[in-house]
């Protein structure tokens, strides 16, 4: 069982393995051990079909269905998620983190970096590739609160909790000060939509909904000044990225 963070908690540098993660060797640079075989997708996990690897879009309530972007989710981390990557100069927790292609990618670049999900395919796909994982919701305690450099929320996952104004609040108690939220946002939404959700696959089959929020370019400044943030700067290619610091 996983304990809370207590107060003798540290970030993680390199070498270092907090209590409650899963524990990773490294061959060459990819994830050791045998691949083994995906398990049967959990319906009663929202995002297991989508992490399973399947072609599956995401359907909102009010609004047009959207395709997702599984194989990238999957894939080791790709020329646009760059920027990102270049952004996070010392320890940096990626909530939400999947597959774990980013965290993965820190620390290959010798960036202390932690994992944080609830999907056990998440996390077993983690460990897998050798990302340092914690399974856990990212509203419970986590290591090092008040002492990250970044915290990330990639690929939509600013949407977690359906409240993307407590998710920055709760970013911003993560990092120190000076510190900074890392955000990608919508490219198809152009202000801030909020609901129940849930992620079908191509058979039709869906997971159980969920509470998400899609925030668009047009929302951020308002979402963030509420969560007493300010962006900082702008990335905009096929991909939209912000940093945002303390207000």
């Amino acid at each position: 069982m996983l304990r809370p963070a207590g107060p003798g908690d540290r970030t993680p540098g390199p070498g270092t393995r907090p209590a409650g993660l899963l524990p990773f060797r490294r061959e060459g640079g990819r994830a050791a051990g045998p691949p083994g075989r995906e398990r049967p997708v959990n319906l009663d996990d929202p995002f297991d079909i989508g992490l399973a690897g399947l072609d599956c879009r995401l359907e909102r309530e009010g609004a047009p269905a959207t395709p997702l972007d599984t194989r990238r989710w999957r894939a080791d981390a790709g020329r646009s998620d760059r920027w990102l990557l270049d952004a996070c100069q010392g320890p940096t927790v990626d909530l939400g983190c999947g597959p774990g292609r980013l965290v993965a990618a820190l620390t290959e670049r010798g960036v202390p970096a932690l994992g944080v999900d609830n999907s056990a395919r998440a996390i077993a796909q983690c460990s897998r590739r050798g990302a340092l994982v914690l399974h856990r919701d990212v509203f419970d305690p986590l290591p090092g609160e008040g002492r990250w450099h970044h915290v990330l929320l990639a690929d939509g996952n600013v949407g977690i909790g359906g409240d993307p104004v407590a998710l920055l609040r709760r970013a911003l108690r993560l990092i120190r000060p000076g510190g900074s939220v890392l955000v990608e946002l919508s490219t198809g939404e152009p202000g801030l939509w909020r609901g129940e959700a849930r992620i079908a696959g191509p058979d039709g089959s869906c997971g159980r909904s969920f509470p998400w929020a899609v925030v668009g370019i047009g929302a951020l400044a308002e979402v963030a000044d509420a969560a007493g943030l300010r962006p900082l700067r702008m990335f905009r290619r096929q991909r939209v990225f912000a940093e945002l610091g303390a207000a």
